[in-house]
């Protein structure tokens, strides 16, 4: 079963290696299992993007251009919001002096190139369902709303909630990061995909509606408006 018919969100991965042919295998493979992939070919691109929208995990080569991976990794666990992303590295060092320096700078999990596919997708599975347990749970509960993937219900204290298609995908990918605040740009790219057109204010109205379906017998509104930043569920 892929993580998109599992999920319903499909969990984003950004996969920075610099040798084309590997990161082009890793995009193939890994897509197949169901997830979304971009890829970048050195650090300091890939410091960027996580800025610009931040992935569910990162598959970090060890050794890149500009700035090694070993550098990324220590540098996003400085970091308060990217302190418990997901990374899993990939390198040709299998020493265990190695091992033990890539664990300790923070990275979840190693792999030793020359690896297999099947064995690099099974880690990239056991680390989501460890440290992003929302990717790996057909039904997540924040606060008193319950949502459940499978079935495609959701509850709010105690009482169904009709949403749409597209609410119900933004609202998955809120419980996925309680607290955090997306831009609009950060949530069109989530929820409807980079590759589609979609006005930004688009994202507006369907927080509108998501606001108006959650809010029905409920005084407390979850979803948090932050001036000139984006929005947020808090529960």
């Amino acid at each position: 079963m892929t993580a998109e018919s599992q999920h319903g969100v499909v969990p984003s991965i950004l996969v920075v290696e610099d040798e084309d042919s590997l990161a082009t295998l890793l995009q193939y493979n890994l897509e197949k299992e169901g997830y979304g992939v971009s890829i970048c070919a050195d650090g300091e691109e890939a410091l960027i993007r996580i800025d610009e929208s931040q992935p569910d995990l990162v598959v970090l080569d060890w050794m890149l251009p500009t700035v090694s991976g070993i550098e990324v990794c220590r540098r996003l666990r400085q970091r308060t919001d990217t302190r418990n992303l997901p990374i899993v590295m990939l390198t040709a060092r299998g020493e265990e002096s190695d091992r033990i320096r890539g664990l300790d700078t923070g990275a979840d999990d190693y792999v030793v190139k020359p690896f297999s596919m099947s064995e690099l997708c099974a880690r990239v599975r056991a680390v989501l369902r460890r440290i992003r347990p929302g990717l790996a749970e057909d039904r997540v509960r924040q606060g008193d709303i319950v949502i459940d993937r499978v079935a495609h219900r959701v509850r709010r204290a105690g009482e169904d909630i009709h949403l749409g298609p597209t609410e119900f995908r933004l609202l998955d990918y809120f419980m996925q990061h309680p607290g955090r605040v997306f831009s609009r740009e950060q949530l069109l790219n989530a929820v409807w995909g980079s590759d589609v057109y979609v006005e930004t204010r688009t994202v507006d109205v369907h927080i509108g509606r998501l606001r108006r379906a959650l809010g029905r017998g409920v005084e407390r509104d979850p979803i948090r408006t932050v001036r000139s930043a984006g929005y947020s569920l808090d529960v």
